[in-house]
């Protein structure tokens, strides 16, 4: 690792405070450029939910709006807490800025290209990878051929596949990273794991963090304000696990209450299924002492031929 006596602010605290500032606009291109594998630049930055202030958000999470050299939107959002409806509001978001970011009256080709990328600091879904990427792609149901655009439509519109026309999902599941930087977007997702920079790390944007994100380079009263954030997401973290830990108690008790309910529900089950073989048992003893044979005798009782022959009757 780099010397460890250099500490780098989370990344969450820099987009809120530092990364708004064109002059490190570098940070997030670098990220965007790692993250899109293609050259990102960020003309300007429009206005976003991130106005939010109130006591949870503050800390919770924060998202930028950043407007590309190409006009497209990119949404970054990072999310400390845990929200089980995360992709509906994924959805939502895309969503929003697809209608907000067209005038009234205007053809549909104008419709902006948007990017939506989610830095979570939590377990979001089941999957064993840390980063995902989703799009829109039309399929053919019986001959499974992808739906292409035609060359007019490519001239047009300037893409090569109907998916660039649609919003695009990018999750960074930062916490599910092994911590092992093998490439570019691994030496980005270390950062944002455990805020420091892998050793010799030469990924787009990390040669900005690595000069304007330096803690000594913040004053007194910035450096209150982040340790606040800080202690405020440890809280935030605490809160999940114990969270997470009484949920698992309440299930394991409510497993145990509904197997001892089970048990119960089995044991009167094998007991009510003992009474009738016996029962079955008895007559056909009976039926053996009318002189009925084998056959009739397995019909009505149910039981087997070597069963009936082993009755004494």
């Amino acid at each position: 690792m780099e010397n460890k006596k250099t500490q780098y602010i989370r990344f969450d605290w820099a987009m809120k405070r530092l990364l708004r500032n064109k002059a490190n606009f570098g940070v997030l291109e670098g990220l965007l450029t790692t993250l899109l594998n293609e050259r990102i630049t960020i003309n300007r930055l429009l206005e976003s939910e991130s106005n939010q202030e109130d006591e949870f958000d503050k800390y919770n999470r924060v998202d930028m709006l950043a407007e590309n050299s190409k006009g497209e939107l990119i949404l970054i959002e990072v999310q400390n807490n845990n929200e089980y409806a995360y992709f509906q509001r994924m959805l939502f978001g895309t969503s929003k800025l697809v209608t907000e970011y067209i005038n009234r009256g205007d053809s549909y080709s104008n419709i902006r290209k948007v990017y939506s990328v989610n830095i979570v600091y939590f377990s979001l879904g089941a999957g064993k990878d840390y980063v995902y990427h989703g799009k829109t792609v039309f399929k053919g149901i019986h001959n499974g051929d992808v739906l292409e655009l035609t060359p007019f439509q490519k001239q047009t519109f300037k893409v090569d596949t109907v998916s660039q026309l649609y919003p695009e999902y990018y999750i960074l599941k930062v916490n599910d990273f092994n911590n092992v930087a093998k490439s570019p977007l691994e030496e980005w997702i270390y950062y944002l794991n455990t805020g420091e920079l892998p050793d010799g790390a030469t990924a787009p944007g990390l040669d900005k963090v690595r000069e304007r994100l330096k803690l000594d380079k913040m004053s007194k009263d910035e450096l209150n304000a982040y340790y606040r954030h800080l202690d405020n997401i440890v809280i935030l973290k605490d809160n999940i696990f114990t969270e997470r830990e009484e949920g698992r108690a309440e299930g394991r008790a409510e497993g145990r209450a509904e197997g001892r309910e089970e048990g119960r529900e089995e044991g009167r089950a094998e007991g009510r299924a003992e009474g009738e073989k016996k029962k079955n048992m008895e007559n056909a003893i009976k039926m053996k002492r009318l002189g009925l044979g084998t056959e009739i005798i397995n019909k009505v009782t149910g039981l087997s031929p070597s069963e009936i022959d082993e009755l004494q009757s």
